[in-house]
């Protein structure tokens, strides 16, 4: 028998068991003024993001939730106080009335699920970056925030930082006049060769069809998926793309105000991971290098602008940087915007620089004060200010990085989209893939 598909909101309402019952109301916070907090996924990522959200002084960590309850350990020492569950949907239906807010730190193919519900019974979430696995899920989240009006903030924390808020400043001052185009690059790799064969015991603490959530079935294997491996894996991650795009080019996208691409094309990708048929339709490419075109704005030279993205060790033409020493290299990661008027660097995580010939390159670094991406979201939920990476923002580009995932899959060809269709309008096949039907699971 095949397995059964559900649609994303018949899911939501029925994969607990029972119909879920969803408040549009916004969250309240507690009557003592303080954040009553739940954590969905609590170790890796999700430790840091519940640690620097708990560093808040006005927040109480009131449940965690993990499907390996052997890394809730640290969790749990840390708030013992804390309820624990190994499956949300339960979490949010006893918890219901008791949490304001809910962290997502899972692998990217439960993001939207865990998301979507809490913020239909009106939680607010900070959801790790990128926000979701598919592009459709991506626009159900944006969606879901406007319609239930809670407060949401996307996991790109160094967006918050000094040095990427001062290169937001400095292009907008027109340092380097309008920009012509961006180049953006990470050196992360996460390669594979396919699906092994066999399977292996489950731990006694990993509730696996849990962890597989909305994704396929497939047997657990050791070391192969869990606990971070999945990243490189088609049904459970976004590859390198997924992983840093929405870090390094949240910049270009603040400072040139950018929407949604009307074209993207993975120009390169490794050739041994295009023909081998198991890694193609299982992994994502150890590499790979992106041109996307999107709709001029009043920070661009021109109707259109270009950004050009590099992964796995890739990296711009050295030619373009216009370093003024031939011992100079390029950092590791970070984005290049070559302006009407010289060329600004800002490398990922550095203070952004004025490379050789820039017009204004002597130009002081503004004074910003210190901004806390944790606390920024907590404070807003009380009340107090407004998040940076809302939904609104973080959504478009998540959009833009989970396309280039389409891309990479249809390399060579261009892609054509449009946004308020959800749609890519020249090829079929790359069309199939940005949305996908969600398992049920138990």
């Amino acid at each position: 028998m095949p397995e059964k598909k559900t649609s994303r909101r018949q899911f939501l309402k029925t994969a607990a068991g029972a119909p879920l019952i969803f408040s549009n109301l916004r969250a309240v916070p507690s009557a003592n003024g303080k954040l009553s907090h739940a954590a969905v996924g609590v170790d890796g990522q999700g430790w840091s993001d519940l640690s620097s959200i708990a560093s808040h002084a006005n927040v109480n960590v009131t449940a965690i939730c993990d499907v390996d309850t052997a890394r809730m350990a640290r969790a749990v020492a840390k708030f013992p106080d804390a309820r624990r569950y190994q499956d949300w949907r339960e979490m949010l239906e006893k918890e219901g009335d008791k949490i304001d807010s809910v962290q997502v730190a899972t692998p990217d193919n439960m993001h939207a699920p865990a998301s979507i519900a809490a913020m239909e019974r009106g939680k607010h979430v900070y959801c790790e970056k990128p926000l979701a696995h598919e592009v459709a899920e991506t626009r159900a989240m944006v969606e879901a925030a406007a319609k239930s009006g809670v407060v949401t903030q996307m996991g790109n924390q160094i967006q918050s930082t000094i040095e990427y808020r001062s290169a937001v400043v400095l292009i907008q001052q027109g340092v380097i006049g309008k920009i012509k185009e961006v180049h953006a690059w990470s050196g992360a790799s996460f390669p594979g060769k396919g699906r092994p064969a066999g399977a292996d015991p489950v731990p006694a603490t990993l509730d696996w069809d849990k962890w597989l959530g909305v994704a396929p079935k497939r047997p657990y294997k050791k070391g192969i998926y869990h606990p971070f491996q999945w990243r490189s894996w088609q049904d459970f991650g976004t590859g390198p793309l997924g992983d840093f795009m929405c870090h390094i080019m949240d910049s270009p996208f603040k400072a040139l105000e950018l929407t949604a691409p009307t074209s993207v094309k993975a120009t390169s990708v490794p050739d041994d991971w295009a023909s081998n048929e198991a890694a193609f339709t299982e992994n994502w490419p150890a590499w790979a290098t992106y041109e996307y075109l999107y709709p001029g704005t009043k920070w661009t030279v021109g109707n259109t602008i270009k950004t050009f993205w590099y992964d796995g060790g890739k990296q711009p033409p050295r030619g373009i940087f216009g370093f003024n020493d031939g011992t100079q290299n390029a950092p590791g990661g970070g984005s290049l915007f070559i302006g009407e008027g010289g060329n600004l660097l800002l490398p990922h995580v550095g203070s952004p620089r004025l490379l050789l010939d820039s017009k204004n390159k002597d130009v002081k670094l503004p004074k910003l004060e210190a901004r806390n991406h944790y606390h920024s979201f907590v404070d807003a939920c009380l009340g107090r200010g407004a998040t940076t990476s809302h939904f609104a923002f973080a959504g478009p580009l998540t959009e833009a990085t989970l396309l280039g995932n389409i891309a990479n899959r249809h390399h060579g060809k261009e892609l054509k989209w449009d946004p308020s269709a959800l749609k890519i309008t020249n090829n079929a096949a790359a069309n199939g893939l940005v949305k996908r039907d969600w398992r049920r699971f138990a």
